[in-house]
């Protein structure tokens, strides 16, 4: 089966800025990709990438097979939702309705009344009279009315409250777990992501991190603690993550299939939050602690 998405070498500059570096990642169908970077860090520019919204400087894109572009075959295959939700307020979810059925040719009309009506969202009232959650579901119906087989969400739930992010993200699953569908879903919120993720993208500084099945990527990483020594037989092996150091303890977070031997130092396995975020803050040293990084030691 191909890959849901697979990009080689993708760059993307604006001017004298490079919103994305180096971008390969591979994404398997029918998985729930949880896209996850501070701002600024190339995601959105990522998804419009994948989207056919823009075109890469340099490096190459495939989504299922084909090459993103403005063109009704490959749009058809990709529902994309930006993060300001793109309703027309003023009109209604049965006007909305009525629009994607002339836009799209296999649009569900069904799918969206019965979903809406199982969620109490009214059919009648204008899209800005409803509540953030609501116009956020309302949303996302509509796009999987048209029936994608990849679906592309930027920050879909960043403005909801938790119920409402629970309900959305629920959806989302529900949809994927049905089959023929793969979701990547731009988000903030690690622990909401977590729920429903099982394969994890992760930018920093333009540049992809990690990407992998998140049942991978956690096997591969481990917490060692040990008295304060130095690291350098351990990283040759490894590598080095992230390294923190007190006035009798270091403490590493390693990526590295080889298991430690070594009993001055006792293994932990790691969470996902706390991987993410040791990666992310590799340029950003901590105040009551000396911090080293990939490549670094103290």
């Amino acid at each position: 089966m191909i890959p849901a998405i697979e990009t080689r070498g993708l760059c993307k500059q604006y001017r004298h800025v490079t919103a994305l570096s180096d971008c390969s990642v591979t994404v398997p169908q029918e998985r729930i990709s949880a896209l996850i970077g501070p701002n600024g860090a190339g995601k959105t520019t990522l998804l419009r990438l994948l989207a056919g919204l823009a075109r890469p400087t340099s490096g190459e894109a495939k989504v299922l097979g084909d090459v993103p572009r403005q063109h009704p075959a490959f749009l058809a295959e990709v529902g994309f939702l930006a993060q300001e939700i793109p309703l027309y307020r003023r009109f209604t979810a049965e006007d909305h309705i009525g629009i994607g059925a002339r836009l799209n040719r296999r649009w569900d009309a069904a799918f969206v009344r019965d979903r809406l009506r199982s969620l109490r969202i009214p059919l009648d009232r204008a899209a800005g009279s409803l509540s953030g959650g609501q116009r956020a579901q309302l949303a996302l119906a509509l796009t999987l009315a048209k029936k994608p087989r990849l679906l592309l969400l930027d920050e879909p739930v960043a403005a909801l409250d938790p119920l409402a992010r629970r309900n959305f993200l629920a959806i989302l699953a529900e949809a994927v777990a049905g089959g023929g569908l793969t979701a990547v879903v731009s988000s903030h919120l690690l622990a909401d992501m977590e729920r429903v993720s099982d394969h994890l993208i992760l930018l920093a500084e333009s540049r992809v991190q990690l990407c992998d099945d998140i049942d991978t990527l956690l096997a591969e990483h481990h917490v060692l603690r040990g008295r304060r020594q130095d690291t350098t037989a351990i990283g040759k092996n490894r590598t080095i993550v992230q390294a923190t150091h007190t006035d009798r303890q270091t403490t590493l977070l390693v990526r590295g299939d080889a298991p430690v031997l070594d009993p001055a130092w006792e293994s932990d396995e790691v969470g996902l939050e706390e991987m993410v975020l040791a990666y992310m803050g590799q340029d950003a040293a901590p105040a009551e602690s000396h911090l080293t990084t990939v490549g670094e030691e103290q």
